[in-house]
């Protein structure tokens, strides 16, 4: 079994063909082509913990995968680490440890994003807000630019001031994002919204953050935070007023994403009100048909996505250093 290193990850992942990889994953999980476990949930509460277990398999591909990622968020600044384990899909013999520190994961989110706009996002997109100052707001903004990349204002809004400067600091220097985009540090939520074609929340809100009325009509909002029972970053009427909710797995989100809240708020019927996005990517059902349609896209991440991005890395580092 070979041991990779985050460095070795970071060069055979790159968002173009991640993208790619999680939209045929997402197409595999709606179509009956994939194996997909629930996740396991860990808390270490006294240091503010929270990990993570996902695994997965898409059939045909060579390696199945177990993923282990972990946010200690009780600590300043947080400690977000992970690792991957490979195996050979044809006899389970252990093929590959990714130590790549959560990079995997960051990837593959910023691609489920990425996926999402390419199906749900308006033709032209002009004006982004992010919610959130982390990983996330850098890696979201990689995959729309795959998708959409003609934005030419991006909207930053954090809870810190200072992790919004640093943010958007970064985002002016960072490669793959258009050439000439103007990035801003918005003094509020609603002020980095208003007006906004996309609307991406990426943070670890206990509360809602984001209220319905400050949405303008045809925009898409890309929910990624969500990926536990007790995270909230949308009001539920933001769900209820959509003109179609997409969610990444109608059985995950009920239980811990977006879709929980509404359901329990009673302001969403039921799950199968929500389309999934693999059942979009496989031309089963439609994405966005109007420009006017306003669009929630929940996303909780699911281990296909870990998969298709680990099997992408293999191939990769196969092609640089064959096996002996």
């Amino acid at each position: 079994m070979r041991i990779r290193s985050r460095e070795e990850v970071a060069r055979a992942l790159d968002m173009p063909s991640c993208v790619e990889a999680v939209e045929r994953a997402f197409a595999a999980y709606a179509t009956g082509r994939a194996e997909l476990p629930g996740i396991i949930h860990l808390e270490v509460p006294e240091s503010g913990g929270e990990i993570h277990v996902k695994a997965g398999h898409l059939h045909g591909e060579p390696y199945y995968a177990v993923k282990v990622a972990s946010g200690f968020y009780g600590l300043e600044p947080p400690a977000i680490d992970g690792l991957v384990l490979v195996f050979d899909a044809r006899d389970g013999r252990p093929a590959a440890l990714l130590l790549d520190g959560g990079l995997l994961t960051d990837v593959r989110t910023g691609a489920a994003g990425g996926v999402a706009a390419r199906h749900l996002a308006p033709e032209r997109v002009g004006t982004v807000a992010v919610i959130g100052t982390g990983a996330q707001a850098r890696f979201q903004l990689d995959g729309l630019a795959v998708a959409r990349p003609g934005f030419s204002l991006v909207r930053v809004w954090g809870r810190n001031p200072e992790h919004a400067e640093r943010c958007v600091r970064d985002l002016r220097e960072r490669p793959g994002l258009p050439e000439g985009c103007r990035f801003e540090v918005a003094p509020g939520v609603r002020e980095a919204v208003e007006g906004a074609e996309v609307v991406i929340t990426c943070t670890a809100s206990r509360a809602p953050l984001l209220r319905a009325e400050w949405i303008a009509p045809g925009a898409l909002v890309t929910a990624v935070g969500a990926d536990g029972p007790d995270k909230q970053e949308l009001e539920p009427a933001v769900l209820a007023r959509a003109d179609l909710l997409v969610v990444d797995s109608r059985e995950q989100c009920a239980r811990v994403g977006e879709l929980h809240h509404a359901l329990e708020a009673g302001l969403v019927p039921s799950a199968e009100a929500a389309v999934e996005l693999g059942e979009i990517c496989a031309g089963l059902r439609p994405g966005r048909t109007s420009p006017g349609q306003t669009i929630v896209c929940d996303l909780t991440g699911v281990g296909v996505q870990d998969v298709a991005a680990a099997n992408l890395v293999m191939a990769r580092l196969g092609e640089a250093e064959p096996e002996p």
